[in-house]
């Protein structure tokens, strides 16, 4: 089973990108949405995070994400212990899938990871595709998020490897400046070269 790394700056278009896989039949874990469930009703964190950042607990049972936001933007004492709580749980979970897709005799499959390079995850996959645009359609689509300002745009990009770093580095780069097609193109041309290749980081001790 090969594994490829999925990752990509802020509003580089990596939720399209993952779209792209799951439209070749690749699966993809993605780890945003495995956050989400962590930190919703039930989740695993909740009492984790809620017991460290007093005031954060939703109505409906869950963590309010907005304002564990605001707890947490601009302290990064702060922003760092939430990822060390939730890192682990994660690659739990990542972990889970990859163990029932080598069950299903998959031959690729896709982690999506958002800060792939930051948390030292390459060696966790086999390769790396990078999704990238110029920054200044970066910082326009960033920009149109709801929630998002300036200021907020430049805490979070500082805390990212520069995308240019990750463009040298990684074995895939996906420009997604031009049309949707053309994007869809290089992902279908990524996933015909990786598919039949045999993976090396696949074990059942893979991430502890």
């Amino acid at each position: 089973m090969f594994v490829l790394g999925l990752t990509g700056s802020i509003a580089m278009g990596k939720t399209w990108g993952a779209k792209c896989f799951r439209h070749f039949g690749v699966p993809v874990h993605d780890a945003d949405a495995c956050v989400h469930d962590l930190l919703g009703p039930g989740g695993a964190a909740v009492a984790a995070v809620a017991a460290v950042f007093p005031g954060v607990m939703a109505a409906h049972g869950g963590i309010d994400r907005l304002k564990l936001a605001d707890r947490v933007f601009g302290d990064l004492t702060a922003l760092d212990t939430l990822e060390a709580m939730l890192h682990p749980l994660v690659r739990r979970q990542q972990r889970r899938f990859l163990a029932m897709q080598a069950r299903r005799r998959a031959a690729l499959v896709v982690l999506d990871v958002p800060l792939l390079y930051e948390i030292q995850g390459r060696a966790r996959v086999d390769a790396v595709v990078v999704m990238s645009a110029p920054k200044f359609l970066q910082r326009r689509r960033a920009l149109r998020r709801s929630g998002m300002s300036e200021q907020k745009l430049n805490v979070i990009v500082a805390r990212q490897m520069p995308d240019e770093v990750k463009r040298r580095v990684a074995e895939y780069v996906v420009m997604t400046n031009g049309p949707r097609g053309q994007s869809l193109r290089q992902i279908a041309a990524i996933v015909k070269e990786t598919r039949p290749l045999r993976g090396q980081v696949w074990n059942p001790d893979w991430g502890r």
